[in-house]
């Protein structure tokens, strides 16, 4: 049986904002139905990888392919019609959710779909209410961002984007905003979403989940990745010592977790 192909290729890639290189030749690959993981400290360049690769940050040089479409070659970006065709492949689901504070939930997930995809309202509430149903939200649709807990922000910005339909799901630190207690249920919406094989890069710092969930993982530090492979490897048998080093806040969570509540594929 042939491989899959890699839904997402980067090469080389290269990010400076004035005289500060913050991505120093970054190179990865995801095939299609895989989780890549993306952990290291603040400020190694994890999220800088993802507003690159979704258009919300110009690159300095390097080259993306999503979906068999160039992004960006050798730092010279496609035309804007290939641009915005790749924008409709991704989505984005931010870790402050980003919902809209004047619309009500149905209104956020309904709305991008007329405007993005240009779907007839008709349309767009039917998309909208299958997303909400199977984020666990139905009966709140008609509530509005400020009357909803952070975990049911964060699921209302999941469904937003799933609703448009993207081959390829990214998340910056989806749970980074949320208090423990609310962090299970994102992470339990992320793992169902790795057993309908939706391919997914997640910036995160939980180690249980990229250690359990992802096929690969990357470790960054330093606008380098210093260390990459499957999870197994990459967290519970790290070769670098930097890797280590990160790795040792996390090991005593680690120990607590016994392998039946461990996420399962």
């Amino acid at each position: 049986m042939a491989a899959s192909p890699a839904i997402i290729k980067v090469k080389n890639l290269r990010k400076s904002f004035g005289s500060i290189e913050v991505l120093k030749g970054i190179s990865f690959s995801v095939k299609k139905g895989q989780v890549l993981g993306i952990i290291g400290p603040s400020g190694s360049g994890k999220s800088t990888i993802l507003r690159c690769v979704t258009q919300l940050e110009t690159v300095t040089d390097g080259s993306i392919n999503i979906c068999g479409k160039a992004l960006v070659v050798d730092g010279k970006y496609s035309s804007k019609d290939v641009l915005r065709s790749i924008l409709l492949d991704i989505g984005l689901v931010f870790q402050n959710f980003n919902l809209f504070p004047h619309y009500t939930v149905l209104e956020n997930v309904v709305k991008p779909q007329m405007s993005v995809l240009k779907k007839s309202k008709a349309e767009a509430v039917k998309t909208a209410r299958e997303f909400l149903a199977k984020m666990n939200l139905s009966e709140k649709e008609n509530n509005y961002p400020c009357e909803l807990s952070g975990g049911q922000q964060q699921r209302v910005s999941i469904a937003r984007a799933l609703a448009l339909k993207p081959q390829v799901l990214f998340f910056d630190e989806p749970t980074s905003a949320l208090d423990p207690e609310l962090t299970g249920e994102i992470l339990e919406v992320i793992k169902g979403l790795a057993k309908e094989k939706m391919t997914m890069v997640v910036v995160t710092h939980e180690m249980s989940f990229a250690r359990d969930l992802c096929d690969t993982v990357i470790f960054m530090d330093g606008g380098v990745i210093v260390e990459q492979g499957e999870p197994k490897d990459v967290i519970s048998h790290p070769k670098e010592q930097r890797t280590k080093d990160f790795l040792k806040r996390f090991s005593k969570r680690f120990s607590k977790k016994t392998s039946s509540k461990s996420f399962e594929k």
